[in-house]
């Protein structure tokens, strides 16, 4: 079987394959700056989150400081009370 070759019976205005050239080059023409500006709006995103990051990590690691700092203290208050407890135990329980 033979292959069709299509041959077009009018030729194409010479405007219509400008516009066609121009727009092709203009395509390729701002590729490299799209693709530089995708990896700039990457880049940037994924430094905003790593900062986002830092300050809530930040913030929580304070948070959990406080809440330690909290504990301590109540254990220093309560270790007094206990030991006046205890004596007092010893007082009383000697006289019974």
């Amino acid at each position: 079987m033979a292959e069709q070759v299509f041959v077009s019976p009018l030729p194409a205005n010479s405007q219509v394959t400008d516009s066609i050239t121009q727009v092709n080059t203009e395509v390729i023409g701002t590729s490299p700056a799209m693709s530089l500006s995708n990896l700039y709006m990457a880049t940037s995103q994924a430094l905003s989150n790593a900062a986002h990051n830092a300050t809530t990590s930040g913030f929580n690691a304070t948070t959990t400081a406080q809440a330690a700092m909290t504990q301590g203290v109540v254990k220093l208050f309560t270790i007094d009370t206990a030991s006046t407890a205890v004596g007092t135990q010893r007082i009383y329980s000697a006289y019974v």
